[in-house]
């Protein structure tokens, strides 16, 4: 006899995470796409093809980018690892920003403002609060824990 998985329903606070993330990744997709236009976004992947390091960056923002969209779908099925692979996700995000910013790595479109440590953490963090919202919808409602452990 073959076991059919039986479909969980989600928290709001789940749901509304899950949500977040596809839509805010597909936005900004968008929102870069409508900024840079055809022609800029073809210099900019002409650009990243150039050097070894710019692929490199490239390539792993665009695999950041599709792992947090399967997170974000995963977050609604009721998947702990994608918790959690999205805040790593986040993790890495913001601490590319911050050595960026720091170090004047390279392309300048990944830099942040600010001179000294403690304005570019809190750009930093001003730039990733959405996503600590998103965060916080997911590790702290005790109904979202619930949910999560029921996966195991």
């Amino acid at each position: 006899m073959v076991r059919e998985r039986v479909p969980l329903d989600a928290p709001v606070a789940v749901m509304i995470a899950g949500t977040a993330i596809i839509a805010t990744r597909c936005v900004g997709v968008l929102m870069l796409t409508n900024n840079l236009g055809v022609a800029g976004l073809q210099s900019f992947i002409d650009t990243s093809s150039r050097s070894w390091d710019l692929t490199v960056l490239f390539l792993a923002s665009l695999a950041i980018l599709f792992i947090e969209l399967r997170c974000g779908f995963a977050v609604m099925r009721g998947y702990s690892w994608a918790r959690w692979c999205y805040a790593g996700c986040q993790l890495l995000g913001a601490g590319y920003l911050f050595l960026a910013t720091w170090n004047g790595f390279y392309p300048e479109m990944f830099a942040l403002s600010g001179d000294s440590a403690g304005e570019i953490i809190s750009q930093v963090l001003l730039h990733k609060s959405p996503d600590m919202v998103v965060l916080a919808l997911l590790f702290f409602p005790l109904a979202s824990r619930r949910f999560f452990m029921r996966g195991r």
